[in-house]
């Protein structure tokens, strides 16, 4: 048949909500024990439950955990940082994980017959995650975070026992280390005799400044002996991670890029365990413009895991894609390997069997499994199957930024077999912004841009300046400059495809979460270009935020802004909701009540600043979402809202679009 001729925008797609909440999945914090692989899911169709799953020798696939004391099912989360991260461990099939309802620590043992969840820490304000095993001592280290005293929480290393007698009396939770503001990825070496650890202070985050320590053990986890192996000024170091055979191994920035180092000289064959510490040599291991880790966002990043004893099994970025491959650990020879897939960060091996997630331009984010030269999917993120003729692919795309630099993304045109626009009609586009801003697009598989595309929506995802992946040097960019280049270049990249004569320069929006929710803002309060913008969660005023985020990112703002006295006018000038007289194109407003990264408070501030102001705003709060929303019926409704949006603000006759009020439009 041939295709119906249909306005861009107006096409109806078989790429639905429901597409990437109910049939689809989150998976995160791969890891393997033996035979098995674990890994969590998130179910937006369960509240957003976190769900622990288990893949066994036989392919057989189940969730892992019973209920607790037999009345909910677990909800595998931690709540540290407020990003949490790593929220398990598994080792010879024990599973010590924390619970995101009451922020308890339990012990299950899979072999166990009939086994129940033992609780390992009390209920009270301590919140705990980035769990490492210790058998020897009957121990497992995390992470804690103390929320009971003082303004501020406090972070420390601890030690739980694993026989549960911390359940009842905290006091038998041992302190590792304390004393800096942050502490995370607890390691401890194959012989169990060392321990190593990143921390940071304020004003740092993990990626602009942290420093790695490692310990000798005492029989009772005290730390006998303690070295920095790396401190130093300006330099962010990722995932300690030891050999099979007792070196260690980290990434750390001071090359530019973040880069693999190898440590030697923790061992001794001639038992000189006392001279540790002057034996320790620490040389770069796979030098050059090639990103091997991320920005710690979350706790347990797992960017790499030993192949064998001469070989470490890597990701890394490189020319705006993600790579997987060996790298020997004598010389630092990389080996990439052809799976056809882009690994999203999170690789784990045994046995020279390795499992990572990963997506690629036809695929969304899936476990995926190499063993014996032989790849294999053995978890799809979604049972939702996409046409690969409706698939719009991700054009890696750079262009020219009004300060003579370069900025980049990846550019997704319409794409829908079934449809075809009138003769000389454009499309509009989407400008979607990444969050953090420490973080950065991906050119994989997304459903939900292709909710866009196949409606007849071009879309630009934008890794502007501050991103990551690109090396120090373009991340740093953004210091002192957040909400000028980051909006310029979100412009100019727009600018760029208008330009090029591939979209509709009267249909241009541009929206983001979070942080790119604050670059949409600022867009919209110091550039015309861009003609509808829709804020999820984002940030309208920057003191305030300094003044009512969480610890993790209570200083973060200070770098991005260039001042760290929240009484420098630049504070208000950068701040999208002083400059609301300057906003006239429509904006819709989508915000958690429950939200502790970007409280209500400033999107409600906003609202109320444009309506007053006689601005076409548009509202809609959930009452039970936080920072990010993950229950199905949220989901729905806030893409069926912006869909709704910009068929009112634009004409269009959308396909699933919900109105929404709009004062003023």
């Amino acid at each position: 048949m041939a295709p119906v001729v249909a306005p861009y925008g107006e096409w109806t797609s078989p790429v639905t909500v429901d597409s990437f909440t109910a049939r689809s999945v989150t998976l995160a914090q791969v890891r393997v024990d033996g035979p098995d692989t674990y890994w969590v899911e998130g179910h937006a169709k369960d509240n957003g439950r976190n769900v622990l799953l288990r893949r066994d020798a036989l392919g057989q696939t189940a969730e892992v955990l019973p209920m607790i004391d037999g009345i909910r099912l677990p909800d595998v989360r931690t709540r540290v940082h407020e990003y949490g991260g790593r929220a398990y461990a598994v080792i010879n099939g024990i599973i010590v994980f924390s619970d995101g309802f009451d922020g308890r620590v339990y012990r299950y043992d899979t072999d166990v017959s009939g086994g129940l969840l033992r609780p390992l820490t009390p209920l009270d304000n301590r919140r705990y995650g980035d769990f490492e095993w210790d058998d020897t001592r009957g121990l497992i280290y995390a992470v804690c975070e103390d929320h009971s005293v003082g303004e501020e929480p406090t972070n420390s290393m601890v030690a739980i026992p694993l026989d549960g007698s911390a359940s009842r009396d905290a006091s038998h939770i041992l302190t590792v280390f304390e004393g800096t503001d942050f502490v995370s990825a607890p390691t401890l070496s194959p012989d169990g005799s060392k321990l190593a650890w990143i921390t940071w202070n304020h004003p740092h985050m993990p990626w602009t400044q942290s420093a790695l320590h490692v310990g000798l053990l005492g029989p009772n986890a005290e730390i006998l002996q303690h070295v920095n192996v790396i401190d130093r000024e300006d330099v962010c170091v990722y995932e300690p991670r030891w050999t099979l055979d007792g070196d260690l191994i980290h990434v750390d920035d001071s090359s530019g890029w973040a880069n693999l180092y190898r440590t030697e000289g923790f061992t001794s064959a001639h038992d000189e365990e006392s001279d540790w510490v002057t034996r320790l040599r620490t040389r770069p291991l796979r030098p050059g413009p090639r990103a091997f880790s991320h920005p710690h966002w979350a706790l347990g990043l797992h960017s790499f895991d030993n192949f064998d004893h001469e070989q470490l099994i890597c990701s890394w970025a490189e020319n705006h894609t993600w790579h997987l491959g060996t790298v020997r650990l004598d010389n630092g020879l990389t080996e990439e390997w052809p799976t056809g897939w882009w690994p999203i960060g999170n690789v784990a091996s045994t046995d020279e069997r390795v499992v990572f997630l990963a997506d690629s331009a036809t695929h969304a984010p899936a476990i995926v499994e190499v063993k014996n030269g032989i790849t294999q999917v053995i978890r799809p993120s979604s049972e939702a199957e996409i046409n690969p003729a409706l698939v719009s692919r991700a054009q890696i795309i750079s262009w020219d930024t009004r300060d003579g630099e370069k900025s980049h993304g990846f550019y997704y045109p319409p794409v829908n077999p079934e449809f075809v626009a009138p003769e000389g009609e454009l499309p509009p586009l989407i400008v979607n912004v990444h969050g953090g801003p420490t973080t950065a697009a991906r050119p994989g598989l997304s459903v939900p841009l292709q909710y866009w595309t196949s409606r007849g929506f071009a879309v630009l995802d934008v890794n502007y300046r501050g991103s990551t992946g690109a090396g120090r040097q373009y991340r740093e960019r953004l210091n002192g400059n957040w909400g000028i280049i980051d909006v310029t270049d979100c412009a100019d990249g727009a600018l760029y495809l208008i330009g090029q004569g591939l979209v509709d320069p009267a249909r241009v929006a541009i929206r983001g979460g979070s942080a790119g929710g604050f670059t949409t803002l600022a867009a919209l309060a110091s550039t015309d270009v861009f003609t509808a913008g829709v804020s999820r969660y984002g940030i309208a005023d920057l003191r305030l935020l300094a003044q009512e985020t969480h610890k993790f990112e209570s200083r973060y703002a200070y770098r991005l802004v260039g001042s760290d006295d929240l009484s420098d006018p630049v504070w208000e000038e950068r701040s999208p909701l002083s400059h609301v007289d300057r906003i006239t194109a429509p904006l819709l407003l989508l915000q958690g009540e429950k939200d502790r990264v970007v409280p209500p408070s400033q999107a409600k501030a906003m609202r109320d600043a444009l309506a007053r102001n006689g601005r076409a705003v548009g509202t809609v709060i959930f009452p039970d979402e936080g920072h990010g929303f993950t229950k199905a019926p949220n989901i729905q409704v806030s893409w069926a809202a912006e869909l709704g949006f910009y068929g009112q603000v634009w004409k269009l006759a959308t396909d699933g679009g919900m109105d929404v009020e709009i004062v003023n439009l």
